[in-house]
Formats: C-alpha cells, structure tokens, sequence
C-alpha cells in the first residue's frame, strides 16, 4: 500500500509504503507432514489493482529477502529504499503505472510473517520447533494471499535465487493462475553443491556460540556464525568476472 505518492528527494520511487499483514486461520498441510495451524503473511503492494483484476505481479524475495521491495517506510532521507527499488516503480521494468505489485514475506521468513521467531501455542517462540519448509509450502501460503486479495490469474510471477523458484513453483501448482513466470538466477532445484555450500553455512552459524542449540530469542544472536555463513553464500551467488574484481590476484594496496 502506498501511502503519499514519491518523496521530494527520491522523484522515482513508488514513495513511503505501509506493511500489511494478513492472517490465515486454516491448516497449511505442509511437504514434511506436518501440519501449520493458522499463519501470518507479511506483504506490501505497489500500484492500482485494475477493475478486471489482472494486471498483479507477485515479486517473490530471495532467501535473506522480505515484503519491503521498493519504497520507504519513513521520509527519513537517510532510509535505504526497497530491495529491488530499481525495478519497481513508475515507468520502472515493473511499471506500477500499469500493474499492481504484491511481494509478502515467505513462510518461515521472520520478517513479519510467521516462522521460527514467531510464538507457538505455549507463548514461547518456535525456534528448531516450527517445521521444515520448502519452497512449495511457500507457494501454497501465497495462494491464500493472492485469495485475499481476491485476484484470481496473475499476470505474472516474478523473482531471484529462492525467488525464481518460488515464481517457477507457482507454474508448477497452480499454471492456471499464472499466465507469466519471470526468473533470474534461478534453477528448478538446487544442485548437490549447492546444498553443499548451505551446510557449510548452518555449519557456520552452529559453532557460534550465541546459536544455544537455536534458543537465543531474547538473548545476542549467534551474528558472527551468521556473517561467515552469508560470506560463503555470496560466493556462489558471484559470477566469474564478479569473483576476479573481488578476489583477483592483486596485492592489496596497489592498483
């Protein structure tokens, strides 16, 4: 939802955004057999929804990603924009001049919607308790969205890395609500090395000591496993000129 057209200082944004949160009292029967028995999906739209209802794209976010894709949140000039600010605003690649932009935060996310910070039943937060997902339980928690929203075909799915899986996905369950699928830097599975490198990573963040055995809500996150896990993620994200500029054969200090 926008709130008040584009900030003087940045004329090319959608402007200041406001979070929306929507929530689902059903059972969302997920891929590892359980079971989860109501959830919150954080979101944000950019855009009119036209009267046929057909001119929505859902952005989905890449794995550390979240609902905020463009704009602001304040009219703090200092305040870093959206993720992807610029690809969605007027005139931009998503053209919120002619369609409506929704991106909500996955399942799992944390960052608004429902996941292991979240509270279970017994008033504590889930931590290594709330159940494994995948992208397809994703999917199918953004279908009761796209429901709320009472748009019925998408005009297009859209998104990067865990992003384009989630946008290829919804081709697979649902192709008769998609009509366009947009993905970039994506595959429909991750390769064996792939994995690999991400249990290089949780490996990472258990040696920290702050991890607890996943109970540190409330307490310092294990923060230094975690930066050490996203160094070896953003090493497979590079491509071989981005590695060359960044680690070339170059003594440091000299051009």
């Amino acid at each position: 939802m926008t709130l008040n057209g584009r900030r003087p200082h940045d004329p090319g944004s959608v402007g200041i955004v406001k979070r929306q949160y929507a929530h689902f009292d059903v059972s969302l029967p997920l891929v590892c057999g359980k079971t989860l028995d109501g959830f919150t999906l954080a979101y944000e739209t950019y855009g009119t929804l036209n009267a046929e209802r057909s001119n929505a794209i859902l952005i989905c976010h890449a794995l550390s990603g979240d609902a905020h894709v463009a704009g602001y949140h304040t009219d703090n000039p200092d305040e870093k924009p959206g993720w992807w600010d610029e690809a969605v605003g007027p005139g931009k690649m998503f053209d919120t001049n002619r369609f409506f932009i929704v991106c909500s935060n996955v399942i799992g996310g944390c960052m608004g919607s429902t996941g292991p910070s979240s509270l279970a039943p017994d008033g504590n937060p889930y931590g290594l308790r709330f159940p494994m997902v995948t992208v397809r339980d994703m999917v199918a928690a953004q279908r009761y969205l796209i429901d709320h929203l009472g748009i019925e075909t998408l005009f297009a799915t859209a998104g990067g890395s865990m992003g384009g899986m989630q946008a290829l996905q919804w081709a697979v369950d649902y192709p008769e609500r998609v009509r366009h699928v947009l993905f970039l830097a994506a595959t429909p599975r991750s390769s064996a090395q792939n994995i690999a490198f991400n249990e290089i990573g949780r490996q990472a963040i258990y040696a920290d000591p702050r991890w607890n055995q996943g109970d540190y809500y409330g307490k310092e996150p294990p923060n230094m496993g975690l930066a050490v896990a996203r160094m070896v993620g953003h090493i497979t994200y590079m491509s071989e000129n981005s590695l060359e500029t960044k680690f070339g054969r170059r003594l440091r200090g000299h051009d």
